[in-house]
This record gives structure tokens, sequence and C-alpha cells, in this order.
């Protein structure tokens, strides 16, 4: 009788736990869903082809961002810097952008370069002063936007070649290039994590350090990537608002990093590190899109928007919990 108790006990705790992990990995695709349906119920102008194009142009951005905090998330790490980085990013692309100064590629380098530099400034000193990942970005944050105040005199930058707005503003075939960058990007990062051993060591990373440094696992090379790979896509995504708003702003870019961040949580990456994926990231920062463009639509305050997501941040983070203790 007691072996049949505790075999009915134990199959009931196998249960909830697949129950659990379940709603982990797909709840939030069925919220996505939902809210998409419900929206589209509330008001005819959401599920119009104009709509959602300016949703998933608009995302891009914060997507981009994601991606690469992601990689950082799931390693056990963090990156506030990540606001600054478009800044300062922007500013130094906007410099070289003139009309009849430099060709495109210039622009593309110098931003790119200065965001590989700065996330890899932020790997060396983590990985080598062993301070806490929160202490050194929060102060990459201060030093980045300094340097875009500084770079561009406290004053936008304007007047910017035509070639180079097109990266925020063109189309091709009818899309618009933002989110085709938003598409490569997503298919080079997913098969970066997935498919080759440096995504494998990310997770091993995240999931255990001492285990991963015994088992012969270059840990500190892992962190300088991640942290590298954010910066370049911060500097990504710096290039991409930069030609939008056709304006190299010092100030661009304040509160960035907590969105990213925000749609890496809701997409399912652990918070502690070991586990998530570039598809729910992709699918928390379409989220995060939706309802903020929803609530617009709707006529809804700024104000109720923060609301809301901070309410979604803190259930995802609920649900990281349980995911973890049912594992």
């Amino acid at each position: 009788m007691k072996q049949l108790v505790t075999s009915l006990y134990n199959q009931a705790g196998t249960s909830y736990k697949k129950r659990v992990q379940g709603i982990g990995t797909y709840g939030i695709l069925l919220a996505f869903i939902v809210i998409c349906v419900a929206l589209a119920l509330s008001t005819p102008r959401f599920l119009t082809v104009s709509n959602l194009t300016i949703i998933v142009t608009q995302v891009s951005i914060n997507a981009l961002l994601a991606f690469g905090v992601t990689f950082v998330i799931i390693t056990g790490g963090i990156d506030l810097s990540l606001g600054s980085l478009v800044a300062v990013t922007g500013v130094v692309a906007a410099m070289f952008a003139h009309p009849d100064t430099f060709p495109l590629i210039v622009p593309l380098v110098f931003a790119l370069g200065a965001g590989l530099l700065m996330g890899g400034f932020n790997g060396l000193v983590i990985t080598k002063s062993k301070v806490p990942p929160f202490i050194v970005t929060l102060g990459t944050m201060t030093i980045g936007r300094g340097l875009a105040l500084i770079l561009s005199k406290g004053r936008p930058i304007s007047n910017l070649s035509d070639s180079f707005n097109f990266i925020g503003g063109g189309k091709i075939l009818g899309i618009p290039f933002p989110i085709i960058i938003l598409l490569i990007v997503f298919v080079a990062c997913s098969l970066l994590l997935r498919k080759t051993i440096w995504g494998r060591y990310m997770y091993a990373v995240g999931g255990n350090e001492q285990a991963a440094r015994a088992s012969g696992i270059p840990v500190e090379k892992i962190k300088m990537l991640v942290y590298m790979l954010s910066g370049t896509l911060a500097g990504l995504a710096g290039l991409v608002l930069t030609a939008r708003i056709t304006t190299g702003q010092p100030n661009a870019g304040q509160g960035f990093e907590l969105d990213a961040i925000a749609a890496a949580i809701i997409g399912g990456t652990s918070t502690s590190g070991g586990s998530g994926s570039m598809t729910g990231t992709l699918i928390g920062a379409l989220l995060i899109g939706v309802i903020s463009n929803g609530l617009d639509l709707l006529n809804v305050t700024s104000y109720y928007q923060q609301v809301v997501m901070g309410v979604i941040i803190i259930g995802a983070v609920i649900l990281d919990g349980l995911n973890r203790k049912a594992a």
C-alpha cells in the first residue's frame, strides 16, 4: 500500500512538472496569440498590413538589443549599458554619415566597432576584476552617455546622407529595411546559439559555471564573447535608430536596456542563466510592441502601458521560478 501511494505521489509530481514546463514553453506564444486576437476584435485598425508593418519596424530596434542581452543573460550576466551604447554608436555613425564625405561603409564600421569595443570593455572588466556585471555595466551606462554628449557637444548631429538614412527608412520589395535586418540577425543569432559549440558553451556557463570551468570550457572567453556580441548588436541598433530619425541624438536610447531585458525575460530566458532562446526573445519583443501599439489604438495613456508591462515582467519572472523548481 505504501509503495502504491509513493508511486501515485511521484506520478502526480512528474505530471505537475510537465504541466509547469509546458506552460513555460508555450505560454508566451499562447499569450501573444490571445492578445493579438483580442486587439483585432477590439479595433479594426490593428489587423491591417500597414499597422502590423509599423509594429515590426518599431520592434526591430528593441529586438536587436534583446538578442544581444539574451546571450548575456544565458551566461548568468546582465547588461545595463545598452541604451547608452545606442546613443554613443548612433552619434559616432552620424559623425561620418554626412553627404559627400565618407562612403557608407565608414559610419557602419565605426558604429559597429564602437559597440564592439564598449562591449569588450564590459567583458574585460567583468572577467578580470570579478566585479558583478550589474555594477560594471551600470558604470558603462554612465560612461557611454557621457561619451555621446562629448562627441556631439551636447547637440544633435543632422544632415545625414540618403544612403545612410535608407538603413532606417528604406524598403526592399516593399519590406522596410529594418525588418530585413531584424530577420537576418535573428537567423544568425539562432544558429550561433543552437548550432555551434560556442552556443553550447554559453548554456553550460550559465547553467553551472564551476562545472563548466572544470570541464575545460574557456569561461572567461565565453563571457567576453557574449558582451562583445551584445555591444555589437547595440551598435547595429544605434545605426538603425539614427537612420530612422535621421539624426544622431546623444540622448537617444534612454530606457532601451530595460525594454530589451524585459523582452528576453518575457520570452523565457532564465534570470539565473542556463536557458533561453532567440525565438522566445523575438516573441517577447513582439509582445511588448503589440501591447504598446494596441493600447495606443485604444487611446489608453502611456501610464497604463507601463503598469501592464510591469505586471507582465513580474509574471514572467514568477513563471521562470516555477520552471526552475519543476526542473
